[in-house]
Parts: structure tokens; C-alpha cells; sequence
């Protein structure tokens, strides 16, 4: 990151700490981070937090300019650009979905937060409000969870879902399914116990309880 953005490591070291003064999900874990945050790194963290979409496009364009061997854009884009029309929105997409991607699996350290799955292969940042029902939360990393693709798939049927105190809750539907030890070896052990908690970016209790209430199947 330094050479990228030609600074020295010390220096951007010392900025990303100031901006750890500033993350609450730090400070509750006891990370306190320097105290020299200038007024623009305030307004900063504040921008980026109230409007995730834009920020990340942003972001992840300027990243492509930086490392453009990481870009995942079309063949016929010059990394970092924004083309017109409906290859706009698409490369806008796969900005987005990039980043958060990348976040979620970060913060959990690549591991199924239900099971501890470390194939990053099959590790999906699972958003906890839908994708295409909730725009505004799309690429907010606390509406994230990293769960295998199997786990995924269940969450997104509403099969599984996650209480006040992130354990894991299982639909009657699943649980009826018991006899097929398959199932029962991939849900029955893990119900009731805590997601493995990510380093940052806690889920949103509020989301999760959003997930209970539209997405997911008691019955």
C-alpha cells in the first residue's frame, strides 16, 4: 500500500492508526489506536460510513489504478474506469461485490463462521439483509457473515438464522430432515452455538433480527 501510494510505510502505519481511534468495534475491543486524528480523517470515516455504496465504488476504482493486475473489470476497460451505460453498472457491481467480498472474508479470517471452514473456495460473503431487497446495505461489511456455501444456501432459504446473541437457530423444516445424517452432521452439533465472532465489523443486531422476521422459516 505504501509504494502504491508513494508514502512511506511508517507513514500510512500512522494513519490507518489514527483512523482505528475513530472504529467503536476497535474501542470495544480494547484497540485505542493514536490519538492524532486530524478533523479530515473525522469527516472521512463519517463519509464513508453514511454512504458505503458510493465510497466503495470510489475506493475500489482507485485501487484497480493502484494494483490494475488485480482488475476484474471487461477486457476492453482500462482499470479504474467507469464506463457508460450498462457496462457501467456492471463494473459498478463487481466493484462492489469485490470489496465486500474481501471485507467479510477478512474479518473473519477466512473461516465458515458456523463450522470454521477455512477453503476459501467455499466461503461465501453471505449478506444477512438480502441483496436486492436492501441496495443501501449491499457493501456494508456488519451486514455480512462468512459461511460456507452450504450454510449460505440455508441461510438464504431461511432455513438458518442467528438470535440477539448470534447462536445459531435451525427451522423445524431442517431439523425434520435429522434422519439423513448428512443434515444432522452439518446443523444438529452447531445449533445453539455462538458464531465465531469477526476480528471487526460485528453483524448487526438489527439486521440479523431483519433476517429473522423476512427471510427466515421458522416452520
Amino acid at each position: 500500500m505504501a509504494r502504491g501510494l508513494g508514502r512511506t510505510p511508517g507513514s500510512v502505519a500512522m494513519k490507518l492508526n489514527n483512523l482505528t481511534s475513530l472504529d467503536p468495534d476497535e474501542q470495544a475491543r480494547g484497540v485505542k489506536g493514536l490519538g492524532g486524528a486530524s478533523r479530515l480523517d473525522r469527516q472521512v470515516w463519517q463519509e464513508f460510513h453514511q454512504d458505503w455504496q458510493r465510497l466503495v465504488i470510489e475506493s475500489e476504482a482507485l485501487r484497480r489504478n493502484i494494483w490494475p493486475d488485480q482488475s476484474s473489470l471487461p477486457n476492453d476497460a482500462a482499470p479504474g474506469a467507469i464506463i457508460e451505460t450498462e457496462t457501467e453498472r456492471t463494473v459498478k457491481v463487481r466493484l462492489a461485490q469485490s470489496f465486500f467480498r474481501r471485507v467479510v472474508l477478512s474479518a473473519y479470517q477466512a473461516q465458515c463462521c458456523v463450522t470454521g471452514n477455512p477453503i476459501a473456495e467455499l466461503l461465501v460473503a453471505s449478506h444477512i439483509l438480502p441483496w436486492a431487497s436492501y441496495p443501501e446495505q449491499r457493501v456494508n461489511p456488519r451486514n455480512g457473515l462468512c459461511l460456507s456455501r452450504l450454510h449460505d444456501g440455508a441461510f438464504d432459504q431461511g432455513l438458518i438464522s442467528f438470535d440477539d446473541d448470534y447462536r445459531l437457530i435451525l427451522s423445524k423444516h431442517l431439523k425434520d430432515h435429522f434422519t439423513n445424517q448428512n443434515i444432522r452432521d452439518n446443523f444438529a452439533g452447531y445449533e445453539g452455538r455462538a458464531l465465531k465472532m469477526p476480528e471487526r465489523f460485528y453483524p448487526d443486531k438489527a439486521f440479523l433480527a431483519g433476517h429473522r422476521e423476512s427471510v427466515f422459516q421458522p416452520q
